[in-house]
Order: structure tokens, then sequence, then C-alpha cells
């Protein structure tokens, strides 16, 4: 009987002791004293389904690197709201040592707006360089038409107070491209580029580009510049090309205008050489045109057809002879 009553009570323990985390308990008076946690704090984490040992374990590390303001109901709140009460924390420590301005609310929104909070911590501490652009090089043209490319080194690191709505790594590689494209296209010829590729950076990083970003840009560093395509010969060549076929398009125009106009007239000819038999009808129905007239037009016709032929002859054998 008492085995019957004994597994019960065993479970019964087990049961309590899980509800009522005493060890944690203990370990919270211990680290930083009762009045911070009390063990109707820890029981009813229980039942709104948070880790106690999450809130407990963060209150102690806060509160053992001397960060002030953080209470178990601040993060167990955050937890609730869906937030990583361990990197919080972590991030909070890492201010704190480094000496950085990062309170628990600013903390908590940014994890909670989905940004690393640990890891702006650490860029801000320790910048990051950015290759922009990431892959390959970016090609722009001097006003001489000739191409140069250029890949640049970007150092940043996060600007904490506008990490929450500030733009990303991209917005920072886009600024950076378009603005060594435009400081490039602005060099009168590509050897000023090359001789001093510094004051592309300069102008660059004059612009401000870091507006509106979570980062802050430290430097802008050309990595690697070389030479590309004469551009502006290729632009002509092609401009010369596309001039020539309009002039042949028009000259074709113009011949075809050449060649109907060629063939108009022939059919004007034609057409009046129509009326001729009908002049000439005409004529002997009004007496204006005798027999005999008629037979002389036919031999001045057929004398001049066989001059014609006789010239035409002695020309090819002029010709033939030279």
């Amino acid at each position: 009987m008492g085995l019957y009553f004994a597994i019960p009570l065993v479970l019964f323990i087990i049961v309590l002791l899980w509800i009522v985390p005493v060890g944690l308990w203990l370990q919270a008076i211990f680290s930083i004293g009762g009045g911070h946690i009390t063990i109707f704090n820890l029981v009813g984490m229980r039942f709104r389904r948070v880790p106690p040992s999450i809130i407990v374990n963060g209150l102690i590390a806060s509160n053992k690197a001397g960060i002030e303001g953080v209470s178990s109901s601040d993060l167990e709140v955050h937890y609730m709201a869906g937030g990583d009460v361990n990197k919080v924390v972590d991030a909070l420590i890492a201010a704190s040592k480094a000496g950085l301005d990062l309170t628990f609310s600013i903390a908590t929104a940014i994890d909670l707006a989905g940004r690393d909070v640990l890891s702006a911590v650490q860029t801000s501490v320790y910048p990051k360089v950015i290759d922009a652009p990431v892959d390959g090089k970016l090609s722009a043209v001097a006003k001489d038409g000739i191409e140069v490319r250029a890949k640049a080194r970007v150092t940043v690191r996060t600007d904490i107070p506008n990490l929450v709505g500030g733009a990303t790594e991209d917005t920072i590689i886009a600024r950076v491209g378009e603005g060594i494209v435009s400081a490039i296209g602005s060099k009168e010829t590509y050897e000023a580029v090359l001789e001093n590729p510094d004051s592309i950076s300069k102008a660059v990083l004059d612009k401000g580009l870091n507006q509106g970003t979570a980062f802050e840009i430290l430097s802008i560093d050309i990595a690697d510049i070389d030479v590309g395509k004469n551009i502006g010969a290729q632009l002509q060549a092609d401009q010369a090309e596309a001039d020539l076929r309009v002039a042949q398009a028009k000259a074709e125009t113009r011949r075809a205008m050449a060649v109907a106009l060629e063939q108009e007239m022939k059919a004007k000819v034609v057409e009046a050489e129509s009326e001729v038999p009908k002049a000439m009808a005409y004529a002997f129905r009004e007496g204006n045109l005798g027999v005999l007239d008629y037979y002389k037009l036919n031999n001045i016709a057929s004398d001049t057809s066989m001059r014609e032929s006789i010239a035409g002859t002695s020309e090819k054998e002029d010709n033939s002879e030279e």
C-alpha cells in the first residue's frame, strides 16, 4: 500500500517543483538579491508560458554588468512580444562595455523590428567593409569617351539611433555606385581618373550618402580601377554607319523617283506617237495631206533611220579599233 501512495506523492513533488522553480528563485536571490524577483513571479511565468530560466539568466547578466532600468517584467514583455531576450541582454552588455549609448527600449525596438541588435552593436564597435559592387566592377565613361571600370570598398559602422527604419547595405552599395559613375563621368579624360583615383572617393564621400540609412560611412576607397573600351569611338562609328544607311536610303528614293519619272516620260512619248496616225487620217480626210506627201514622209523617215544605223555602225567600228 505504501508504494501506491509514494508514486503519486513523487509525481506531485515533481510537478510542484516544475511549477515552482525553487532552484531559479534561489539562484536569483544569491545572485541579485530577493528584491528583483519573487517566487510568485516565477510561478506566474509558468502559467504565462514564459521560460523562467531565460528571464532569470537575463536579469542576472544585466544586473552583474551594471545595466540599470531592466526588470523581470520588461524582459517578460519582450519575450511575449516575440523578441530575443538573450540577444537584447548581450547587446546591452556589449554596448555598455564599449561606451555606446544604447537603452533597453531602443534595443528591444531594434530586435522587434527584425534587425540583429547584437550584430549592430558589434558593427558599431568594429566597422565592416562592404564591396561596391558586390560582384564585378562599376562601368563609367569619362568625357573623352573612354570607359573606366572601378571597384570600391566602403567602410561603415552601424548608426544605432537610425537603425530602426534606416536603409540597409543595398542602399549604401547603390548610392556609392551611382556616385562613382557620376564622379568619373565629370572628368575630362580617363587619364585624370587613373592619375588621381582618390579624388573620386572624396567626391563620393562628400555627397553624404549615408543619410537615411542605418550606417555611417567612414571611408570610401577605390580598390581596383582599369581602362575599358573606347565607348566614344564606338558610338561615333555606330552613328556614321547609321548616317550611311540613311544616305543610301535617300539615294535609293531619288533613284526610284528618277526611274518613275523616266517611265512616265516614255509613256507620254508613246501616247503622243499614238496620236500621229489619227492626225494623218484626219489630214487625208480634210485634204490637207496628199498621197505624194505621205510617201515623201515615209522616205524621209527611212532615210533618217538608215543614217542613224550607219552612224551607229561606224561608232562601233571606231571603238573596236581603239
